[in-house]
């Protein structure tokens, strides 16, 4: 076995997103809706907080919009976050 020392570039997951708090996050969810928000805070079972947020559904119609002041997300309905994505522009319906 060696010792070698950590990576110290290396982030846990939980440093990851704390570090973005405060800043825009694209986070994909387990049923087929995005979420685009800023980050305010989340807990250990990575449940968020967000502000001015963006929640696109992917429907048969196109994809539809909906623009919410503030959520609270469930940490296990996500998927996969981004930090500073925004959503590219593509056809949609405003709601």
């Amino acid at each position: 076995m060696s010792n070698a020392a950590p990576n110290p570039s290396a982030l846990l997951p939980l440093e990851l997103v704390d570090k973005c708090i405060g800043s825009r996050i694209h986070i994909i969810m387990r049923n087929d809706r995005e979420i685009v928000g800023t980050l305010l805070g989340f807990d250990d079972f990575v449940n968020m907080v967000l502000e001015d947020v963006l929640e696109y559904e992917t429907t048969a119609e196109g994809r539809r919009i909906n623009k919410l002041d503030q959520v609270l997300l469930n940490g296990n309905n996500i998927t996969m976050l981004v930090p500073g994505g925004e959503m590219p522009d593509a056809p949609e319906t405003a709601h």
